[in-house]
């Protein structure tokens, strides 16, 4: 049945509003906590090259029961469901309609994250199943919230806090669950062989200097098959009055592994400066994922979105490489009657190849983001892409409104 999707998130919506109340109620004395999150999301595309502008409206339904501790364990159980709301006049990466741009929203029903943990003593915390997993900025690793359907990982983790201020993190995944969904052939990566190591020492007043290591063989992808070892700093510093100064620095050298076929050995840097200066924080910044031509630095796992643009163009770094340098200018806007909280966002990308002079092109993005309620919550969101060498015209906008409960 074309709309069973749909018809399957109405009635799991339905029933889970009739009875939320009561679990709600039910969960003051219970060891068991529900939760939902419901997000609708309308994204227009107009990409320069493709016959087609793109119109995708979805809406996902995301529902879970977490457990309290008891002995040590706990567990959570998390599904959703996501659907087409309207017309199909997107490329959701599944359903063939290549005329189109790429919404990478396919509908779906899935399993999106069970595990169970175990916390003998305070120091040390276990976890083993299917989870989303976000390190740092995300930069590495993420579960690209952005998207209706999040990338997850079935793994097993050690969590160790061997004295105050040291966090030490083991993770093995052995399976991704990307967010293109199980149906598509990019969806799944299977008997991967992902080891990832992170450290994090709070050196304060400097701020939290990060180790990583992630060691990552992927049969399914194998020219994302890779070894990164880094080091990343982060902090503040107050200035006068209410000012501050911020500061991200961060290093890093990725080398072929596993099932690549290719021989590389390449670096990432990033220098971020900011100020903080009462409701106006101002970012700049230089991001550098090299490239030989050949091959270039990957990020496989990360949240993208979140990176060198929100329309997406280089969600794979180029053979040349990617040099992103950028403006970021965020702003809490004051309260206006009882809508409290709003906050909006201006960004600027200068985007070049690291191998050679090639000017790849720019963009900028513009976000305002607005609470209605404690629970409920809109975006707008804009940007644009201006291709000079590299891929093409691109315009794409967003409105979405969620709710959590």
């Amino acid at each position: 049945m074309k709309n069973a999707p749909l018809l399957s998130l109405l009635a799991l919506s339905s029933a889970f509003a009739a009875v939320q109340p009561a679990l709600a109620d039910a969960a003051k004395a219970d060891p068991i906590t529900p939760y939902a999150d419901i997000r609708f999301r309308l994204e227009l595309v107009d990409q320069e090259g493709l016959p087609e502008d793109a119109t995708a409206s979805t809406i996902r339904l995301r529902a879970g029961l977490k457990t309290a501790e008891w002995n040590g364990l706990s567990a959570l159980i998390e599904g959703e469901a996501i659907a087409r709301v309207g017309p199909r006049h997107f490329n959701d990466t599944v359903n063939g309609l290549t005329a189109y741009p790429v919404v990478a929203d396919p509908s779906d029903i899935l399993l999106n994250q069970a595990w169970i943990k175990f916390k003998p003593v305070k120091e040390v915390e276990a976890l083993a199943g299917r989870q989303a997993v976000n390190f740092d900025n995300q930069r590495w690793i993420g579960s690209v919230g952005w998207r209706q359907n999040d990338q997850t990982l079935d793994a097993a983790r050690l969590n160790i806090n061997p004295v105050k201020g040291v966090t030490l993190d083991y993770g093995y995944a052995w399976r991704v669950n990307r967010v293109f969904g199980p149906d598509s052939p990019q969806g799944i990566w299977r008997d991967n062989d992902i080891h990832l190591i992170h450290a994090n020492l709070d050196a304060r007043p400097v701020g939290t200097l990060t180790g990583y290591g992630y060691f990552l063989d992927i049969p399914d992808a194998p020219l994302s098959s890779s070894k990164t070892v880094g080091v990343r700093l982060a902090g503040e510093q107050k200035l006068s009055g209410k000012a501050k100064l911020l500061y991200a620095l961060e290093y890093a050298n990725q080398r072929d592994t596993g099932s690549n076929p290719r021989n590389f050995s390449l670096d990432y840097l990033l220098v971020e400066p900011g100020i903080v200066t009462g409701a106006v924080t101002v970012k700049a910044g230089l991001e550098r994922l090299e490239g030989n031509g050949t091959a270039a630095l990957q990020t496989p796992l990360a949240t993208l979105h979140a990176f060198n643009g929100w329309t997406d163009k280089f969600l794979t770094t180029p053979a040349n490489g990617l040099r992103d340098l950028y403006a970021d200018v965020a702003i809490k806007l004051p309260a206006i009657a009882t809508i409290k909280g709003a906050n909006a966002r201006l960004q600027y990308h200068d985007f070049n190849a690291t191998r050679g002079s090639i000017d790849y092109g720019s963009e900028w993005g513009l976000m305002l983001g607005v609470p209605i309620t404690k629970q409920i919550s809109t975006t707008v969101k804009f940007s644009r892409y201006n291709a000079n060498s590299f891929a093409s015209d691109t315009s794409k906008f967003w409105f979405a409104v969620e709710a959590k409960f």
